[in-house]
């Protein structure tokens, strides 16, 4: 066992030792997923960050020294983002004749997950700093972390809630789409992309490039509907 330790001490002063860490668990996912034929639950993100804090847990591996090689990953963020613009331009004639119903459904979609995550936080006797680190839990990760320092929140909150939303869009959302019966890919993309942004978005391309499309959009713009909408309302009625 001391010996054990030894490498783990060794290997953990190495960041890229973290970095294959994360790799190798969102790898292992990936694999779990396809051997499962697609189950919801097995996403890979949610496989991958059971595994990864379930291994800093046990080593008693703070946050800080994993973000440390963890950042090469983070900082692949933004490119990642950006090249969701590729379905979007393949798909764009579509998108394009969809404009009124996209901007309708966007509109409700952001107001609903703004409204509903107020409202149980309000119920639930969450504070001032809490609701307003709720609020922007649909939107993706940076600008739901701007939003909130501006207003005067919790970002590392946020950042939690916005990963946790997420991962339950990415797992509950295909299976609840079917429930109600909605089969059009560009609805589906839609709402993957409003309620879950990025996470939900991976999700919706590995499904049906249409739906990627649809959803790399409504992530961007829900984006900008709530750092426009939120401040407004939280003025208003708070």
């Amino acid at each position: 066992m001391g010996k054990l330790t030894d490498v783990w001490v060794y290997l953990s002063a190495s960041p890229l030792m973290f970095l294959t860490l994360t790799l190798a668990a969102f790898q292992a996912g990936t694999w779990l997923y396809d051997r499962s034929g697609h189950k919801p639950f097995l996403n890979p993100v949610l496989t991958a960050v059971i595994v990864v804090v379930g291994l800093l847990t046990l080593s008693g591996t703070s946050y800080e020294t994993y973000f440390e090689g963890a950042q090469f990953v983070h900082f692949l963020l933004g490119p990642a983002t950006v090249a969701l613009a590729i379905p979007l331009y393949r798909q764009f004639d579509r998108v394009r004749r969809s404009a009124l119903a996209l901007i309708t459904s966007l509109l409700c979609g952001s107001l609903t997950a703004i409204g509903s995550a107020i409202g149980l936080g309000w119920v639930l006797g969450a504070s001032r700093e809490t609701l307003l680190s709720l609020a922007p839990k649909s939107v993706t990760a940076p600008v739901a972390m701007g939003i909130t320092e501006q207003l005067g929140g919790l970002p590392s909150l946020t950042a939690v809630l916005v990963i946790l939303t997420g991962i339950l869009g990415a797992v509950l959302g295909p299976p609840l789409l079917n429930l109600i019966g909605v089969k059009d890919w560009r609805a589906r993309g839609l709402a993957l992309g409003t309620a879950s942004h990025g996470i939900g978005t991976a999700r919706a391309l590995q499904v049906n490039e249409l739906a990627g499309a649809f959803s790399g959009l409504a992530m961007g713009l829900n984006a900008l509907a709530t750092a426009i909408l939120l401040p407004i309302l939280w003025r208003l009625f708070f």
